[in-house]
């Protein structure tokens, strides 16, 4: 449950920060030179929209056995690295890694590739934790939609 907050709640500061950025957005992702100027805008929609419903969803159920925001951290992880891996790889000069969008700006380098490689070793954990809590469910023959109310019948008879 702790990791579901954690996760959900540096989403949803990355989400936020990028929104607030909006204007910003395309020129940061301009830096990483994977699409031309006239999709970076839909890319940078899709990574905030992404990073918000994720982030949003795992602090407000951090119980929930739902997989679709283990899902949606892990895309959003997996974008970021390879948009950090590809323009490290290539020697592209970037100033700001846009992950908080223009706050907390980092410039490519190893620390930020280290911090992306935690970003998807804690998506494999959350979607480990997330598949036990669902077979433990399931075995106590709960459906995960079912789990919370289940709980709560308990707690109040």
């Amino acid at each position: 449950m702790w990791l579901r907050a954690v996760l959900g709640a540096i989403l949803t500061a990355m989400g936020a920060g990028q929104l607030v950025s909006w204007p910003a957005m395309p020129d940061i992702l301009a830096a990483y030179e994977i699409a031309p100027a006239a999709a970076l805008p839909w890319l940078a929609a899709v990574l905030i929209l992404g990073e918000l419903t994720g982030g949003l969803w795992l602090l407000t159920r951090p119980r929930s056995c739902a997989l679709t925001p283990a899902w949606i951290y892990t895309g959003v992880a997996v974008t970021w690295a390879v948009l950090a891996a590809q323009a490290f790889a290539r020697g592209l000069t970037v100033d700001n890694c846009g992950c908080f969008g223009r706050f907390l700006t980092q410039g490519l380098g190893w620390f930020v590739l280290l911090q992306d490689a935690l970003l998807l070793l804690y998506a494999g954990l959350l979607l480990r934790a997330t598949r036990r809590a669902r077979a433990r469910s399931a075995a106590a023959g709960a459906t995960p939609g079912r789990e919370s109310a289940q709980r709560s019948r308990r707690r109040h008879p």
